[in-house]
């Protein structure tokens, strides 16, 4: 029985690579190399994959996504019925999402485009000193890559609050859940991070009505899916002043198209959904431990839970 590999080209030989380091024995397919479609008894696939393809594998007991995000399995047809998905939940993939995050506090924070613009312009001048016990830092989402950006901006003596669906304790982070609570964070938000699933729920969060409850001034960070901004509301509160800047690393669509309005605003900064990079040889093993267990018949790490959408 063979493994179907499905993602971006130039990481192919990469996975491959790094899934035959953890287990030799292993057939692995290139897609779309899948050779018989009987022989197929899992696919490790990214989001290009096209879930309808994988209707074609009569013998297929295993989906793995390669990443923590699910939100493109969840588009129609979906995953093919009663076939267990499993999500990846790296070390890596949460450090590199809590280095990213915290880059991009720190580059508004410490007025990082504010001195890129006097240099541009050669212009001596010194800015205020920022004060970091000042500068509110809040999260939308505190799941484990949430909650490790939360806990490094906290480390570095912002003050951080977090929102999540249901009420939660963390220690040395002030929590809200439900509506009245994310109003209530998001009036005393400086710096707001978006690292929430995407759901139905969540899609559409940053809009016109939740930005214009952030302080003037504020900036915005997203990292979490392109779904969860309403981008013409976003260029809106950026060209009134109402927010200072955003950092982002996801759009829908994705690639963004070059004529879209952020590729040049001077107030967006923008990475191309690269802020945390599943890195094959970190999570190889993980992949080869769900393909032993889903052969043994026993439970499967990060199953989806696709009731709550993740």
């Amino acid at each position: 029985m063979a493994i179907l590999l499905s993602t971006k080209a130039n990481a192919m030989a990469d996975w491959r690579d790094a899934l035959l380091e953890c287990d030799p024995s292993l057939d692995i397919r290139l897609f779309p190399d899948a050779g018989d479609p009987a022989e197929i008894e899992a696919a490790v696939c990214w989001t290009q994959h096209d879930m309808a393809e994988l209707r074609r594998y009569p013998n297929l007991r295993l989906i793995v996504s390669m990443g923590a995000g699910v939100d493109h399995l969840l588009r129609p047809p979906g995953p093919p019925p009663g076939i267990p998905v499993a999500r990846l939940k790296d070390g890596r993939l949460t450090t590199g999402m809590a280095e990213w995050v915290l880059l991009n506090v720190l580059r508004f924070h410490r007025q990082d485009l504010d001195y890129r613009a006097l240099q541009a312009a050669r212009t001596w001048e010194e800015l205020p000193a920022p004060e970091t016990a000042e500068r509110r830092v809040g999260f939308l989402g505190l799941g484990e890559l949430g909650l490790a950006a939360a806990r490094a901006c906290a480390a570095l003596g912002f003050p951080v609050q977090g929102w999540t669906r249901r009420p939660r304790a963390i220690p040395g982070i002030e929590t809200f859940h439900g509506e009245d609570g994310l109003r209530a964070m998001l009036g005393r938000t400086d710096i707001l991070v978006c690292l929430l699933p995407l759901t139905p729920d969540t899609r559409g969060l940053l809009n016109r009505g939740t930005l214009a409850l952030l302080p003037r001034g504020a900036f915005l960070v997203n990292g979490a899916r392109g779904g969860h901004l309403v981008q013409e509301d976003l260029l809106a509160a950026l060209d009134s002043g109402h927010l200072a800047a955003a950092a982002l690393d996801v759009f829908e669509p994705e690639p963004l198209p070059a004529d879209h309005p952020f590729w040049a605003h001077p107030r967006v900064v923008m990475t191309p959904h690269a802020a945390s990079i599943t890195i094959p040889r970190s999570a190889a093993p993980q992949v080869v431990e769900n393909l032993r267990r889903a052969r043994a018949g026993e439970p499967l790490l990060n199953l989806v839970d696709f009731s709550a959408g993740y």
